[in-house]
């Protein structure tokens, strides 16, 4: 008889902790993932990720029809109205299927969920729902949540005062939607919203948008934002909210100081930030602290300081991105399976899923300069044929590298298809590519991926298209 019921018992069924139990499971460990909500996924696939994507693509096709911007092509259209009720239902079609797809995955790979909500009752042994299960290793894949804004109170029921969960199934196109953080969250579902037919305001505390992005993205989004129409309050607080009726009244000061000023809106989205999901999950039981950030540390094979005991994903320091929390779910699977699992944590892209889509990866010029000089190469969508075809001219690729090696340690960009060309900057920096790599690379006609070698080949001062 076996000492444990487990090889391993993941917590949470998100995309680290799923992908962790699937991995597992292929590598001949007997494997539970616990997850407490009705279907698995965690926060992307079911609050996340995928539905604002679906939001996001259905909420384009709209104004594409609505603003006749599809007359252009000879696509003519009678008067075009929006169906809000079959447009969530679609979302929820993607949400279903997928998070359908990996209850397959688990029954194929023969992974047990635990339905509910995990507690350690030591360290190898978790309690789910009122019975005890044992394990030699656990991992932590618990995921975040949103971070509350205080004198700003939620309540996704009433649907005035929405976090991203509530901004994502509202059942009606607000008059005016308030969003109160000017990052990817943010950004992302208030661009559904103004597509719709809201006009929307972004509160962002810091005299830019999009923290933590390449400077010169930063300041071109403010710009395409407000030529698309929102209207931006940067450097900018907001200090209270009073709900009366349906309408809600925020109270805004200048971040440096000064007097303070009100809006009212019929919606307001509280994006800023999300935290670690760790309450309630025993940690004390077991004597795992948390870090002042409210993470858990790990070493670079992701295990805590408690023997058998491991943490991937959103509760552990770094970007909050589901396809990191994915490349840590199979390396620490393949640590604890006795192989060597790596997350090459300097080249995880991220990327904004507006339109334009904003994308970076490695190093931005800012970061890049304080650690020694550099060369920069840039090239305009303008310039790029098939952007140009599409009547897509925003945007830019920049690529940083190293002035000794030429070696690339960043690239930044801003096109309707940003989100997929970045990936072959990440591809690059992985192998450790130079400038002249990329731009000596033979890129297909016409593509938007042509920026990237053009901008490669800028580097140099030897660009072709400009």
């Amino acid at each position: 008889m076996s000492e444990y019921d487990y090889d391993l018992i993941v917590i949470g069924a998100g995309p680290g902790g799923y992908v962790g139990a699937i991995r597992a499971a292929q590598l001949g460990l007997k494997t539970a993932c616990v997850e407490g909500r009705e279907t698995l996924g965690g926060t992307c696939l079911n609050v996340g990720c995928i539905p604002s994507k679906a939001l996001l693509h259905g909420s384009e096709k709209f104004e594409e029809a609505a603003s006749g911007t599809l007359a252009r092509y000879g696509v003519k259209l009678g008067k075009v109205e929006l169906d809000l009720a079959a447009l969530q239902a679609d979302k929820a079609d993607a949400v279903k299927g997928l998070t359908g797809g990996i209850e397959f995955l688990f029954r194929k790979n023969k992974v047990d969920w635990l339905k509910g909500y995990g507690a350690f009752k030591d360290a190898h042994t978790v309690t789910v729902a009122g019975k005890d299960y044992t394990a030699k290793n656990v991992v932590i894949a618990t995921g975040s949540s949103v971070t509350p804004l205080p004198g700003v109170e939620v309540d996704n029921d009433k649907g005035i005062i929405v976090d991203s969960t509530g901004a994502l199934a509202l059942s009606k196109v607000p008059a005016h939607l308030v969003v109160i953080g000017g990052g990817v969250i943010g950004l992302e579902l208030g661009s559904v919203w103004r597509r719709l037919g809201a006009k929307v305001t972004v509160v962002e505390y810091l005299d830019a948008l999009l923290p933590g992005m390449d400077g010169e993205l930063r300041k071109e989004a403010a710009k395409i934002f407000k030529k698309q129409g929102m209207e931006l309050k940067l450097g900018t607080k907001v200090t209270g909210a009073a709900v009366k009726g349906k309408q809600a009244t925020l109270t805004l000061e200048p971040a440096k100081g000064g007097g303070a000023e009100t809006i009212e809106a019929d919606c307001v989205l509280v994006a800023i930030g999300r935290r670690p999901n760790v309450d309630g999950l025993g940690l004390s039981a077991i004597g795992l602290e948390l870090n002042a950030r409210g993470q858990i540390e790990t070493d670079h094979d992701f295990r805590t300081k408690i023997g058998g005991v491991w943490a991937i994903g959103d509760c552990i320091p770094g970007p909050m991105l589901a396809h990191k929390a994915e490349d840590e779910g199979i390396a620490v699977a393949e640590n604890i399976a006795g192989l060597t699992g790596i997350v090459n944590h300097d080249v995880i892209p991220g990327v904004v899923y507006t339109n334009p889509e904003f994308a970076g990866v490695g190093l931005t010029e800012e970061a890049a300069k304080e650690l020694g000089e550099i060369k920069v190469g840039k090239f305009p969508m303008m310039a790029n044929s098939r952007a140009k075809t599409n009547h897509e001219p925003d945007g830019f690729v920049k690529v940083i590298a190293d002035a000794k090696t030429d070696r690339v340690l960043g690239v930044w960009a801003i096109a309707s298809v940003a989100g997929t060309m970045i990936a072959e900057a990440a591809l690059a920096m992985e192998f450790g590519a130079t400038s002249e790599d990329i731009a000596y690379t033979c890129h297909a006609h016409p593509t938007h991926s042509e920026a990237v070698k053009e901008a490669a080949m800028a580097v140099t001062g030897k660009p072709i298209h400009i």
